[in-house]
């Protein structure tokens, strides 16, 4: 199995927008590392969202580059505060290759988890719109590659 956690993309402040959608910079971002991750060969069968706007639209830019067969769907337990085994156990029930679109501090959690088997290690923390890709081998999960959008100027 083949895993992509990825954080949403840049979004609107909360007392600007609640609903927190996407910057133009956020949707750049996004757009930057999905055209990098296909010059790389990564490919997806799945993408899956918490539900967040944010993270909806991040998965969404990723589809029209990535093209996952079996397209993108929402799935609980991905929201920034939960419990990490729950995303854990709904990942490798899986087969294939799926991407995650989530959230601070959950996808660092989780990457933790999978790689190293505590959560609270804090591997990685990553920046808007990051992909980390793992794989899933016979002695448990590794890194495969990490892929981050290019500094801005004032960034």
């Amino acid at each position: 199995m083949e895993l992509l956690l990825v954080r949403h993309g840049e979004a609107v402040a909360e007392e600007q927008d609640p609903a927190r959608r996407l910057t133009p910079r956020g949707r750049s971002e996004v757009t930057e590392v999905a055209a990098r991750l296909v010059r790389l060969g990564v490919g997806v069968d799945y993408i899956v969202h918490s539900g967040k706007l944010r993270a909806a639209q991040t998965a969404d830019l990723l589809a029209e580059w990535l093209a996952p067969s079996r397209g993108v769907g929402e799935l609980t337990g991905l929201d920034p505060h939960a419990e990490p085994g729950l995303a854990r156990a709904s990942i490798e029930a899986r087969s294939g290759k799926l991407a995650v679109v989530g959230h601070l501090p959950h996808l660092g959690r989780l990457a933790s988890l999978l790689v190293v088997g505590d959560a609270d290690k804090g591997i990685v923390t990553l920046g808007s719109a990051a992909a980390l890709g793992l794989v899933l081998g016979p002695d448990g999960w590794r890194v495969r590659l990490l892929v981050v959008p290019e500094p801005r100027a004032g960034s």
